[in-house]
């Protein structure tokens, strides 16, 4: 199997499968993707700074690069605890940030099919608030998958979709393109509907993962009028329960009714690696969160070439 130079594996793409590193915090299992991940090291101490969030520890530099600490036992539990120098920190990378994150037991690793992550259900999930963006059945092991990106919006909002983006672009027509885009957290997917509406794009429908999204393409795939009518475009997370953005790019792709399609992958993910993992399955752009104005400007030209093709 390919590894990169961090040495992790580079799973093959479009297969529709996760590697899940767990940790613990108070002893219960927790999970993160490993594309998330950079590097685990040992906790060290850290530099207080005054009038943060109280989940933030502080700042520390391990290197050439100051990272900010969160304290994910208080964010989780609330409750304030001495750090342990057996604790550990997960350094973590996601929409172009790098962050590092308390915790106190690594694990190990566990490579499943995303069909093995349940969303959970409402009791969990508390609507837009849920930090748990899945359950994952780790051998004998259930693991709740938490939703960093939820995690660091909620200590610092700016880090998420900024609705000024849209703002800053002035009045804008209406658009009766049919936009498709595949989201599986609530509070992201309500988010983007907002600010694609507001920027025109009022023709959208929502989908909480892959497998509805492909459900609903491939069902007009012998319908070319039908297509037309309903799919312009394809806006897709990678990380979503039952199926990925990759395996929905790579079906779209590969299927002749469908390839004309443009699929946009909109993620936190996407680094080097998952940059050239998503041009080899075929997607048209792919761009980081939160630029919501890249975005646009990227669904306006697609879509205005797709119109004159």
């Amino acid at each position: 199997m390919q590894k990169n130079e961090r040495g992790n594996i580079l799973l093959e793409s479009g297969t529709n499968e996760i590697e899940i590193m767990q940790f613990t915090i108070n002893n219960n299992l927790y999970g993160i993707n490993v594309a998330k991940v950079r590097e685990i090291m040992m906790s060290v101490p850290v530099k207080h700074i005054p009038n943060i969030h109280p989940a933030v520890e502080g700042i520390f530099k391990p290197r050439d690069i100051v990272l900010t600490v969160i304290d994910l036992p208080f964010y989780l539990t609330g409750k304030h605890s001495e750090p342990d120098h057996k604790d550990l920190f997960i350094i973590t990378n996601f929409n172009k940030i790098y962050i590092a994150f308390r915790v106190h037991t690594v694990v190990g690793i566990s490579r499943i099919s995303w069909t093995g992550i349940h969303k959970p259900d409402k009791t969990i999930a508390n609507g837009d608030a849920g930090v748990a963006t899945g359950i994952a059945q780790c051998e004998d092991q259930l693991v709740t998958v938490l939703d960093f990106e939820k995690i660091v919006a909620d200590i610092a909002p700016e880090t998420s979709i900024q609705m000024k983006e849209v703002e800053n672009m002035g009045e804008r027509n209406e658009r009766e393109y049919a936009v498709l885009i595949a989201e599986d957290s609530v509070l992201l997917a309500n988010v983007l509907e907002k600010a694609l509406q507001k920027a025109g794009y009022t023709n959208l429908k929502m989908f909480s993962n892959g497998q509805e999204l492909w459900d609903y393409v491939k069902s007009m795939a012998n319908d070319p009028e039908l297509l037309r009518k309903n799919v312009s475009i394809v806006i897709t997370d990678i990380e979503m329960p039952s199926m990925d953005g990759h395996r929905l790019t790579k079906l779209i792709k590969t299927d002749p009714a469908l390839s004309d399609i443009p699929v946009v992958i909109f993620s936190s993910l996407i680094t080097e690696e998952m940059w050239i993992k998503g041009k080899k399955l075929g997607a048209d752009e792919q761009l980081s969160k939160p630029e919501i104005g890249h975005l646009i400007d990227v669904m306006d030209a697609l879509l205005e070439n797709k119109n004159k093709a």
